[in-house]
């Protein structure tokens, strides 16, 4: 989360792991484009910085956030990418469309994420205002795109040390 507290581009690269031979599809909204633009470069810029190459970053379109899901949805039965990215935009306004439109999409990636094995990210901005958005797409707060990026590899790296059986036991 973003706040005052903190930045979304600010985190230890020692502590991401290499992004190097995987596949990442990137779901971008068009509306509110002034915003989400920029969290897409954030987000590609970032992939590319831990070691994926360009050409293994896949760019779509959709309309609006509402439809994030079904892209998102349709790329992963295609299984031909290790994770895939939603990047949005949805600014609260006078009427409870914000509300519904939130939601949707914020239910929609968690159950794709519950039912799928290939991890969806979601990078979509709920914020209450323009300026809100502009400080959390590359403004004060840093790049959620960024953010969306950096949890992509954490999240394909998890998968992978789970599936291998992996990872540290805690003892309290």
């Amino acid at each position: 989360m973003a706040s005052e507290l903190k930045n979304l581009s600010e985190y230890n690269s020692d502590e991401i792991p290499s992004a190097k031979g995987f596949r990442f599809a990137i779901v971008h909204s068009e509306w509110n484009s002034e915003i989400t633009n920029p969290l897409c470069d954030g987000c590609i810029k970032t992939l590319i910085k831990h070691g994926a190459k360009e050409t293994s970053i896949k760019l779509f379109h959709v309309p609006g956030s509402f439809e994030l899901t079904f892209a998102c949805s349709e790329l992963v039965k295609t299984k031909n990418y290790d994770a895939v990215i939603a990047i949005g935009c949805i600014i609260e306004g006078e009427t409870r469309h914000f509300e519904f439109i939130a939601a949707a999409v914020a239910n929609g990636i968690t159950q794709l994420n519950a039912l799928r094995t290939i991890p969806v990210i979601f990078g979509v901005l709920t914020p209450a205002s323009q300026q809100q958005a502009i400080d959390r797409a590359g403004g004060k707060y840093g790049n959620k795109g960024v953010e969306a990026a950096v949890t992509a590899i954490k999240m394909i790296a998890l998968k992978g040390r789970i599936r291998k059986k992996k990872f540290k036991i805690l003892e309290h």
